[in-house]
């Protein structure tokens, strides 16, 4: 063959390529299959997505990681001191930031655009399918649906403003009441419910020092007071007290498995931290409390429930406690971490309890490590050691 008509061959076929190249990049006809690009975008976030995500505080951001093998699937930064709860649904937990409460995508690894601004956001309530945020500097609840999260916008929900700002708490029941925390900055005193519409229905004045929540079996709700605790159930508040003059209960942990409500107990007013070794379990049936000794301290975020209603218990001995409600009796104790001491300070590090299901999730802040637990054989499924040291662990509920 001449070599200059190859020449020219060659260089036609070039042309015709950079020019089909070019009509294609500028809108002309792909070869590709229709929604082949949606098809792609989804298949490039499914393959990014994580799993039953945990989320982990450390100073300065989150880590996200996959709830099964416990890999560390992301990282975001987020300046100050953060922490963390479960939204409500299968993709969302809120971040309770500086200037409010931030919801996380914890599934698609990215900060959302819905926020609840308002100084000193505290606690994050999820009960009959609705979520409630008590936001401390302004006294303002708002109460959602978490399954609106998924639309990306922020949900139409309801809002309540108590008459004082104060460190409270609120809960909406199945049937549209609101509970809701009394108090002022100075001093708190007892929770009151509202119907549908903002009209009062109960008030109870009966429980100085207010704080935490939790509900039952049978939907009994409580709250904590410097002596015992105040129980809404049927419609009705009652109060259950406490054995010692102060007995305070401010932290608690229930379950829909079990009429049973598993709280601390603290003896000593005056203590700069004191490191009980009780806790109180309190039967919502016939408003009585039982007092268990562990034999062990353990800390605010050692509380937890089990898959069948179990109290769990994270103690300072670095064993998770699974104690049988009804009778107070110590199941088994399953090694966790190692031995720990709770710090003076509660927003420094510490062992942290999460429980999902039939796991338990532990976190082990000085190995920067965290450890998942199958509660049906005692065993570590999975481990991992993280960058930096972890503060607050929590993840997605829905589904579970």
């Amino acid at each position: 063959m001449n070599t200059s008509i190859r020449r020219r061959t060659l260089t036609g076929t070039a042309l015709a390529l950079a020019t089909a190249a070019v009509l294609t990049a500028c809108g002309g006809e792909d070869s590709r299959p229709a929604g082949a690009e949606a098809e792609d975008t989804a298949n490039a976030k499914a393959a990014s997505a994580v799993r039953d995500p945990l989320v982990a505080t450390f100073d300065g951001g989150l880590y996200l990681l996959d709830g099964r093998t416990l890999d560390l699937a992301g990282t975001i930064e987020l300046p100050g001191f953060n922490r963390v709860n479960p939204a409500g649904d299968d993709d969302h937990v809120i971040v309770s930031t500086d200037a409010g409460f931030r919801v996380l995508n914890a599934t698609e690894q990215k900060l959302t655009g819905i926020r609840y601004d308002g100084a000193e956001p505290g606690h994050v309530v999820r009960h009959a399918g609705r979520t409630t945020l008590f936001t401390d500097g302004t006294g303002e609840v708002n109460v959602f649906d978490p399954a609106d999260l998924s639309t990306g916008e922020k949900p139409e929900g309801r809002t309540y403003t108590s008459a004082e700002p104060h460190h409270g708490v609120a809960i909406e029941l199945s049937n549209g009441h609101l509970l809701s925390t009394l108090g002022t900055e100075e001093k708190r005193t007892g929770a009151l419910v509202l119907d549908r519409h903002g009209k009062e229905l109960r008030r109870s004045e009966n429980c100085p020092g207010v704080h935490g929540e939790a509900a039952a079996q049978g939907e009994a709700v409580a709250v904590g007071c410097e002596d015992g605790v105040l129980i809404y159930k049927d419609g009705r508040f009652t109060k259950v007290q406490a054995p010692d003059d102060y007995g305070r209960i401010g932290n608690q942990a229930g379950s829909d498995k079990s009429p049973v409500l598993l709280g601390d107990y603290k003896t000593d007013p005056d203590a700069e931290l004191e490191r009980p070794t009780r806790i109180s379990l309190i039967d919502t049936r016939t408003a009585k409390l039982r007092l268990v000794d562990l034999g062990t301290s353990y800390s605010f975020r050692s509380l937890g429930r089990g898959p069948h209603g179990e109290a769990l218990v994270l103690g300072t001995d670095g064993a998770l406690h699974v104690i049988d409600p009804e009778t107070g009796e110590a199941e088994k104790e399953i090694p966790a971490v190692g031995a720990w001491q709770e710090p003076l300070d509660w927003q420094q590090p510490r062992p942290t309890l999460f429980v999902r299901d039939h796991t338990a999730y532990v976190s082990d802040p000085g190995k920067r490590t965290v450890h998942a637990i199958d509660l049906e054989s005692g065993r570590k499924t999975a481990s991992v050691t993280l960058p930096k040291s972890t503060n607050e662990l929590s993840g997605t509920v829905a589904g579970h």
